[in-house]
């Protein structure tokens, strides 16, 4: 199984656009690019379904992403010191009847 071929977002839009505007099959435009047939037509639907948020990127964190990974740690923390403390609420409450 070879490495996935990942592509841009610049390259998806231009090759919806050639899809559209060429007055060629898309088998024939496709083949042409590189690709499959049935990605194109993929890309061709994840557009007009979503628009410009059609495709995002690759996946890798953003900045909202690692903000909310910080968030979770640092909750994640809080919920240990909770946890801490209530164990010493109780030990010293044991401690003086």
């Amino acid at each position: 199984m070879g490495k996935r071929t990942t592509y841009t977002k610049e390259f998806k839009l231009e090759a919806v656009r050639l899809l559209k505007t060429a007055n060629r099959p898309a088998a024939e435009v496709a083949r042409e690019l590189g690709i499959k047939r049935n990605q194109l037509y993929k890309w061709k639907e994840a557009l007009e379904a979503k628009g410009e948020a059609a495709f995002p990127g690759s996946g890798k964190h953003t900045e909202t992403s690692k903000e909310l990974a910080r968030l979770r740690r640092e909750n994640a923390r809080l919920k240990e010191e909770m946890e801490i403390l209530k164990k010493a609420a109780i030990y010293f409450a044991k401690q003086n009847p």
